[in-house]
């Protein structure tokens, strides 16, 4: 795909840059995804839109290190913007893929309950799902669990129809590219590294040059409270960075996962906990965990940025999660430096899984918004201001449900920013 600029910045001084209608910060899947809607109101070429990305290429943080499922809605509360735009941007991603000749494949997973304490939560799992309108979910007896996964046991499981699996990255360069069919354009290299008001106008410094926009919509994940903090806002939140470790099965010991099995998650955190996920591309991950990331970009242990470690041991919000949450916050990070327990958790979910059968492999950091009180912050959360739209937070399933957050999104826009479209 080819993600040279359309348009080229030549002088420093604002009389001659570009102007756009709007800017929307960030090339991950939500704000790509928001770039495409965007673009397909306004053909015809009465906005000028541009995208701008920090890095290279698009996808390179939270969209292009995950697990590549497409999440059925089974785990979130109903009426939730999560359980909304799950439900619908499922079947909306689903047809693009198809549309645009994308691999995927609807699956279908395994939850598998383990332990007596986990039964009920089992059960309010398949409320919430039938709640949701999930169609099919099984309850499964042991003996029903190795009907779909022979290797996998359990006292009890869900069989879950609608989950699948897709590259994202490849979803998302695909909205990119469609953008850029649209007339938009896509900045690399270009991180936003300030935000001022010139009259009617909105100056953006990058790292490449200045943009002059109309109006802004931030979809920076890992940076959207920095964002939305340089553009005047109190987001009344911030990022604080988990990063999730993976392992793959080694190739001969691939057939123990036909295709997903979940643990029953803990109510009180918004991770799905340790488990099996076949990959579109072939093989199979083990994971995450979910430790503390020293860096917004910390995909490795050793990796650690002074200014965000210290905004995190400086927030009030992180200390208070901490003490609600050290018991949990010390297994994590027990499976994170000791392979051994790791591979305790996945036999629970396949008790022949050995060490030897699992490498280590790569990581992600989750963008986790949490407030000043310690809330983790697990739901979408979008705030408004005068010409401008932060998404502040918006956690798994966001790359599933892109297309509905990005419907949601150009929806405000439209109507906040007054366009003249469609």
């Amino acid at each position: 795909m080819d993600l040279t600029p359309l348009h080229m910045v030549t002088g420093n001084r604002m009389a001659n840059l570009d102007r756009f209608d709007i800017a929307v910060i960030g090339g991950g899947i939500i704000g790509t995804a928001t770039a495409l809607k965007l673009s397909d109101r306004c053909k015809g070429g009465k906005l000028k839109l541009i995208l701008l990305e920090s890095e290279d290429g698009l996808a390179r943080h939270q969209t292009g290190n995950n697990s590549g499922v497409i999440h059925s809605g089974l785990y979130y509360r109903p009426g939730s913007m999560k359980a909304r735009n799950c439900t619908r941007g499922r079947e909306s991603l689903i047809r693009f893929c198809q549309e645009h000749d994308i691999p995927h494949k609807r699956c279908g997973k395994v939850v598998i309950a383990s332990r007596e304490v986990e039964l009920p939560a089992l059960e309010k799992l398949r409320e919430r799902g039938i709640a949701n309108g999930l169609t099919g979910i099984q309850r499964l007896r042991p003996e029903e669990i190795k009907e779909h996964e022979p290797a996998a046991s359990g006292l009890a499981g869900l069989f879950v129809p609608q989950t699948g699996i897709v590259n994202y990255t490849t979803v998302c360069c695909k909205f990119g590219e469609i953008f850029q069919k649209n007339g938009g354009d896509i900045r690399l290299n270009s991180r936003v590294v300030g935000v001022r008001r010139c009259g009617k106008e909105i100056v953006l410094q990058t790292t490449s040059d200045e943009v002059i926009c109309s109006h802004l919509i931030n979809c920076s994940g890992l940076h959207s409270d920095r964002v939305a903090r340089m553009a005047g806002i109190d987001p009344g939140l911030m990022i604080v960075p988990f990063r999730g470790e993976y392992h793959t099965l080694i190739p001969t010991r691939e057939h123990l996962v036909k295709n997903l099995i979940y643990p029953v998650p803990d109510p009180q955190f918004p991770f799905l906990g340790v488990h099996f996920t076949r990959m579109i591309e072939g093989g199979v991950e083990a994971g995450p965990n979910a430790v503390l990331a020293g860096k917004r970009e910390g995909y490795k242990a050793w990796q650690v940025s002074p200014r965000d470690a210290w905004a995190t041991v400086t927030y009030p919000g992180f200390w208070r999660m901490a003490r609600k949450h050290w018991r949990m916050g010390l297994v994590e990070q027990l499976r994170s430096m000791s392979k051994a327990a790791f591979v305790r958790a996945l036999k629970r979910l396949i008790p022949e899984i050995e060490s030897g059968d699992i490498r280590r492999g790569g990581a992600g950091v989750r963008a986790q918004a949490l407030e000043r009180t310690g809330f983790l912050v697990d739901d979408f959360r979008i705030q408004e201001s005068e010409r401008m739209i932060h998404v502040l937070n918006a956690p798994s399933p966001a790359a599933t449900a892109s297309l509905e957050i990005a419907e949601t999104i150009t929806g405000i826009a439209v109507a906040r920013f007054q366009l003249d479209v469609p």
